[in-house]
């Protein structure tokens, strides 16, 4: 697997944080999904979500992509408010055009892989480039071909998505969010969908990820990865932040009985 440092736009220059969520409220129906919740990630912090199911976590995810709509709070990555603007002193939200275009900025890895089946692996990986950024189909062949590599998949280029394990579609859909060059890389369990045997890979792919200095916010329930990799934890449940910190010291030490009735669970299970 490649090493390569230089493919990808890694903590960019923002004055603070890279992702920024302040007392967000989410609703669906009469259910409150998220209450009040405030998040800070610096620019190359990788900040594990832990909890429950149920408890938030890919909400609060996919309301910072804007593929769900906040009900009241405020989010900014790269220090740019999302989803809406101030106008007199009100705010307006934007238009489908300029939330497509902030949501260049911000790469999404799923649980499940989300692959055009019709697409080889270079094909799922250019199109946005191509169709979105306009990028000529060559250039973007070209950093297609390096992303490849760089997640241990350049032989596979011409494979479609039927012929990849679990592992490999997860890796090709890690390589086309890269492709946009994002500020931050967000992935929702992008592990649980795969089989045992396969985890491993993906987890290297974000590993390097993480060490080369890209801001991540990840919703997962690898303990190991959590205490390896993260620079921060926070722990949600019932839609509230109830702890955060330090991974070494929460994963460690918890202080909030949720938490640690969680991570006593979740390793009894990987006993």
């Amino acid at each position: 697997m490649s090493t390569t440092t230089t493919t990808t736009t890694t903590a960019r220059a923002v004055s603070g944080p890279m992702v920024d969520v302040r007392e967000v409220r989410k609703h669906f129906g009469h259910i409150e999904v998220l209450k009040s919740v405030d998040l800070a990630v610096q620019p190359g912090e990788v900040c594990c979500l832990l909890g429950r199911s149920g408890s938030g976590k890919s909400t609060l995810l996919r309301c910072i992509n804007q593929l769900e709509s906040i009900d009241a709070g405020e989010i900014f990555v790269a220090g740019e408010r999302i989803g809406y603007e101030e106008k007199r002193g009100k705010l307006h939200p934007l238009s489908d055009r300029a939330v497509a275009r902030q949501r260049r900025s911000i790469g999404m890895v799923f649980q499940r892989f989300n692959l055009f089946s019709h697409m080889t692996a270079l094909d799922n990986i250019i199109e946005s480039p191509t169709g979105v950024l306009r990028t000529s189909r060559s250039t973007a062949k070209a950093r297609a071909l390096e992303l490849l590599d760089r997640v241990g998949l350049a032989d596979r280029a011409d494979h479609y998505p039927r012929q990849l394990s679990g592992g490999q579609q997860q890796r090709v859909a890690i390589a086309r969010a890269l492709a946009m060059d994002p500020a931050v890389m967000l992935f929702d369990e992008p592990t649980s969908a795969l089989d045992p045997e396969l985890v491993g890979d993906v987890l290297g792919v974000m590993r390097d990820l993480a060490a080369d200095g890209m801001t991540m916010v990840v919703v997962t329930h690898e303990i190991g990865f959590a205490r390896e990799v993260a620079d921060t934890v926070v722990f949600l449940d019932g839609g509230e932040v109830v702890e955060r910190g330090a991974a070494s010291e929460v994963l460690t030490a918890p202080e909030h009985a949720s938490t640690q009735a969680f991570l006593s669970r979740v390793l009894r299970e990987e006993a």
